[in-house]
């Protein structure tokens, strides 16, 4: 049986990796579906501490797993399906392997939702088409961008993004912002947002280097279709924790993300059981905020075990 089992190959399972092996845990991380996590998808990654003229998110990614790996981690391909956390012992299947851990940091993180449209994939990361204003917008300083939504999200997103864009074109199914109303305020009143109503994306337009050139989007009342030049498309649409298997066993707020107990950031109802990362923080949704999670979470599971014997 493991002393500590992490989920989770992004920042926060690869910190907390660090941190449980530098205690010498050693550490079980299992990697799921997507090794390294979102950042494996982003081009460049300019906001992460320590790295002042960027760094590739695979590479960043490769750096946290060799170093988790050089003080006694290890990583093994597996994706739970199902956990058993009703003793002491923890449980978890795999496909046809079982897992069993004296306790389990859960840090599978959250997928964006995507429109499903033509050239989306082909696009995406690095080639215009991105879920993170933050990670990005300082790229397209000086152009035009879109964002596709129309909650607090899409808005935030917006605001930020006009920082740096000469124009951001909002664009929304309906006729009405679902954003809180002084975010949808400050959105619409902000001159150099302007809005695309009644709107759904239909393909994301390539240019002849396989870069975003535009969308063409269509009316949803009255059918008609038109494109709009642009050199980014944001998409701000919500997140899916990647939660599935916890469902029912742990607590989960209204949108599936995992709720830590009252008073802490990364502690269960569940002794023995924390979390970190974008399967429990719906707001930051950072590389920096998950690792701090990660950090966290390792040495409460640290202490938690230390209290057992």
């Amino acid at each position: 049986m493991e002393d500590v089992i992490i989920l989770g190959t992004g920042c926060a399972g690869f910190t907390a990796g660090i941190y449980t092996a530098r205690a010498n845990l050693s550490p079980l991380i299992l990697e799921g579906k997507q090794p390294g996590g979102q950042l494996t998808t982003t081009s460049e990654v300019e906001n992460f501490p320590g790295f002042p003229d960027g760094i590739d998110g695979f590479a960043l990614m490769d750096q946290l797993r060799r170093q988790a790996l050089r003080f006694g981690a290890r990583v093994e391909n597996a994706y739970v399906e199902k956990v058993d956390f009703t003793d002491s012992r923890k449980v978890l299947f795999a496909g046809d392997k079982t897992f069993e851990a004296k306790s389990v940091i859960i840090a599978t993180g959250a997928a964006p939702r995507l429109l499903g449209v033509p050239g989306e994939m082909e696009m995406f990361g690095g080639k215009g088409v991105t879920t993170c204003a933050t990670c990005d917008g300082a790229f397209y300083r000086d152009m035009d961008v879109v964002v596709v939504g129309g909650g607090d999200s899409a808005c935030e997103e917006a605001l930020f993004l006009t920082r740096f864009c000469s124009k951001v074109t909002l664009v929304h199914r309906r006729d009405e912002l679902r954003a809180s109303k002084i975010m949808a305020e400050r959105t619409l009143e902000n001159e150099k947002v302007s809005t695309l109503w009644d709107s759904a994306v239909q393909e994301i337009l390539p240019d002849d280097e396989g870069k975003t050139r535009g969308i063409r989007v269509k009316n949803v009342k009255n059918g008609e279709e038109s494109d709009v030049p642009c050199k980014g498309v944001f998409i701000a649409i919500g997140h899916v924790p990647n939660t599935a298997p916890f469902k029912g066993v742990l607590p989960l707020d209204e949108n599936g993300y995992l709720h830590p107990e009252s008073g802490s950031m990364v502690r269960t109802s569940m002794p023995g059981v924390f979390v970190a990362g974008d399967c429990a923080d719906h707001v930051y949704r950072q590389a920096i905020t998950a690792a701090g999670m990660g950090c966290q979470s390792a040495i409460e599971a640290e202490r938690w075990l230390a209290e057992c014997e």
